[in-house]
């Protein structure tokens, strides 16, 4: 069975609204920020949402297990700042624990951005920053993001994965998201996907992967800019992509869409759209849809 879904929000009815939002998508997977991913401003968690929702999901087949937290951008685990580091640290740490009151498993994180500082201590400083958060009683996995190389980013190739999951202390706990823009925008071939997991494996483990940001790509490999595009839209193409889709050693991995609103076509900048029950039709069906943006026009006006 597909596993796709793709980014909701977590508003005024927290974890209820999102996955009532992934229902009405045809989503049996989806992807949520417990608040703004620029600041620290949070609500506490309510259990009686969280309960609601688990029940919706249960009566809807939507797994927990398939089900994705995103932390927030502002945690830069490379900081070299000692204040920024300890906030970073200390933020995670209660992202972890949001996580484990909604009952969810995995948090992706962005691993940081090393700045003006040299790039073997913003690893380094990453190590340290998982080694202080992550421990023997952490109930949630931390899966690191491929990046795109943009600016100083860390994590944009497996072997700088490899190094932080090697120097981890809670191996088990930490895991890997892989992002199809990134990995396309940093250089790696999406069109021949099953070379570039066996590269994965050989470097990682493909164990490792744990969820999978099913994105386009508005620009060329090697660009290094991370500028996503509708499925099927962009550079990468609705075949290399389907070929993700249909991997078949990582069927069991959820699949999130994180590809941009849209309206009826790129001249239309008032009225954008979430363009993900269509997509995920499109994917469902495997055929791509010229029509994709009327479709999704004409569904929301």
């Amino acid at each position: 069975m597909l596993i796709i879904g793709s980014h909701v929000s977590f508003g005024s009815e927290q974890l209820l609204l999102s996955t009532k939002q992934a229902i009405s998508f045809g989503a049996n997977a989806f992807m949520f920020y417990t608040g703004a991913p620029q600041n620290t401003i949070r609500r506490s968690i309510d259990a009686s949402y969280t309960n609601s929702a688990l029940e919706l999901m249960r009566n809807n087949g939507i797994d927990i297990n398939n089900v994705i937290c995103h932390a927030p951008y502002i945690i830069n685990l490379a900081s070299v700042d000692v204040e920024k580091h300890r906030f970073a640290c200390d933020f995670l740490a209660k992202e972890i624990k949001r996580c484990e009151e909604l009952g969810v498993n995995k948090i992706v994180l962005h691993p940081g951005s090393a700045n003006k500082e040299p790039r073997d201590e913003a690893i380094g400083r990453i190590i340290d920053g998982l080694n202080a958060v992550v421990n023997e009683s952490t109930k949630v996995m931390v899966l690191l993001e491929t990046m795109a190389g943009k600016g100083s980013e860390c994590g944009s190739t497996f072997e700088e994965l490899k190094t932080i999951i090697d120097s981890v202390n809670e191996k088990d706990k930490i895991g890997v998201c892989i992002d199809t823009c990134h990995m396309n925008d940093v250089g790696y071939d999406i069109n021949d996907f099953d070379k570039l997991m066996v590269h994965f494996d050989n470097v990682i483990g493909l164990d490792k992967i744990k969820c999978i940001h099913l994105n386009d790509s508005k620009n060329t490999s090697g660009a290094k800019k991370d500028r996503h595009a509708n499925f099927g839209y962009g550079t990468i193409g609705f075949d290399a992509l389907m070929s993700v889709v249909n991997y078949e050693k990582l069927k069991d991995v959820p699949k999130i869409l994180e590809t941009p609103y849209t309206g009826v076509d790129e001249n239309d900048k008032e009225r954008l759209y979430p363009p993900y029950k269509f997509e995920i039709e499109m994917i469902r069906n495997g055929k791509f849809e010229e029509k994709l943006f009327e479709k999704i026009y004409n569904f929301y006006k």
